[in-house]
């Protein structure tokens, strides 16, 4: 059976490995961080589907570094052992009733970062529509849980309806963007929305 390209360890896997931290994906946060200036020390940030858990690791480690909070969510258990001091975790649906209602008792957040994919069929048609739904349900998340001045960040999948979300954002937030980091992979049609500094 002949292997995929995915299946090969690139730099940015081997990397994360060699960092610790559980998947390649930390380095387009660190990527989007470093751009666009997501977060800060003392922030309180909702990460929004986050297993395995490198995002979570990332802002613990190289952003809070002790002063601040994450609340991570996801349908599984994030990856991480031990699951640092600064990290509370909700194991669901984050747009349930029930965890919404705990991510309010934890809010509201200065940050909320998403890197929520959903189940992949290999219909791109069936695939973007779905990344498209739940990016509304973390845009509708924001709304609810973000504080003002705050600043967001979402993965969706290329045509799935991203110009008709980003012109929502730009309605809510000062400034509000698109953008491919380098460590997504060459074929992948995943890019993030950026919302900056959100309105009163």
């Amino acid at each position: 059976m002949a292997t995929s390209r995915r299946d090969k360890a690139d730099s940015y896997t081997q990397r994360a490995h060699k960092e610790g931290y559980p998947a390649r994906s930390v380095y387009k946060l660190e990527e989007i961080q470093q751009s666009c200036r997501i977060m800060k020390p003392g922030d309180k940030v909702l990460d929004v589907g986050a297993a395995p858990g490198s995002w979570t690791l990332y802002v613990h480690r190289q952003i809070l570094k002790g002063k601040g909070d994450i609340v991570s969510v996801d349908l599984n258990p994030l990856n991480l052992n031990p699951v640092p001091p600064t990290v509370t975790m909700f194991v669901g649906d984050a747009f349930s009733k029930e965890i919404r209602a705990k991510l309010t008792e934890r809010g509201p957040y200065d940050a909320i970062i998403s890197d929520a994919a959903p189940m992949t069929t290999g219909n791109r048609s069936v695939d973007t529509s779905r990344s498209e739904y739940l990016a509304e349900q973390v845009v509708m998340l924001a709304d609810e849980q973000l504080k003002p001045h705050g600043n967001l960040v979402i993965k969706i999948f290329q045509g799935g309806g991203q110009e008709a979300i980003l012109k929502d954002l730009r309605t809510k937030y000062a400034k509000a963007k698109t953008l491919k980091p380098k460590a997504c992979r060459s074929d992948s049609f995943e890019t993030y929305l950026i919302g900056l500094d959100k309105n009163q």
